[in-house]
């Protein structure tokens, strides 16, 4: 696979290679000090996360599920941290060909400095174009592609929202005495 090149398994399913400089869906800021803050909360998150999970994976009283889920959110911050921290101690740039592994310190970035690669793209809806009709060719759309669910994510993205959004479906439950 090149750069520029996805491979195709089904019309809403591809594997795109790309490097996400920031946090979620590309986001970044400030630069070279905002990667290494940014890196340096992953840090301490994790830290935290698993000083939490194992504090409270002792105690009698707590639900699996919410063990579970806070697992997986642990996991995907991890997951992150690790890119953000080596991967671009190991790898070339990846600008204009896929990135190759290289000796520890000859790769495209320092430490902290690292990308965290992405790679599952679902374009679920992809259509091509909008209805020429007047009113929306007013608004500039007319003949625009239309595609739902854009961002480029990985597995640790997916750990991520997996565990928080199943840990904000099954609150009530694991926390009655809220309500």
């Amino acid at each position: 696979m090149s750069i520029g090149q996805e491979l195709i398994i089904f019309d809403w399913f591809r594997i795109h290679f790309t490097e996400n400089p920031g946090m979620a869906f590309g986001f970044e800021f400030g630069g070279v000090w905002g990667k290494i803050a940014l890196t340096t909360f992953r840090i301490i998150f994790s830290i935290v996360g698993f000083y939490y999970l194992y504090k409270y994976s002792k105690k009698a009283k707590v639900h699996t599920g919410m063990l579970i889920c806070a697992g997986l959110v642990l996991a995907g911050a991890v997951g992150n941290l690790f890119d953000s921290l080596f991967y671009g101690l190991f790898f070339t740039d990846s600008l204009f060909e896929v990135a190759k592994v290289v000796p520890m310190g000859e790769g495209y970035e320092s430490f902290l400095q690292g990308r965290v690669v992405d790679m599952i793209y679902l374009p679920i809806i992809d259509f091509c174009c909008w209805p020429d009709w007047k009113i929306i060719d007013l608004t500039g759309y007319a003949g625009a592609r239309v595609q739902f669910f854009q961002p480029i994510f990985n597995v640790a993205d997916t750990s991520i929202s997996i565990g928080i959004l199943s840990f904000l479906f099954f609150q009530n439950r694991w926390f009655p005495e809220n309500k």
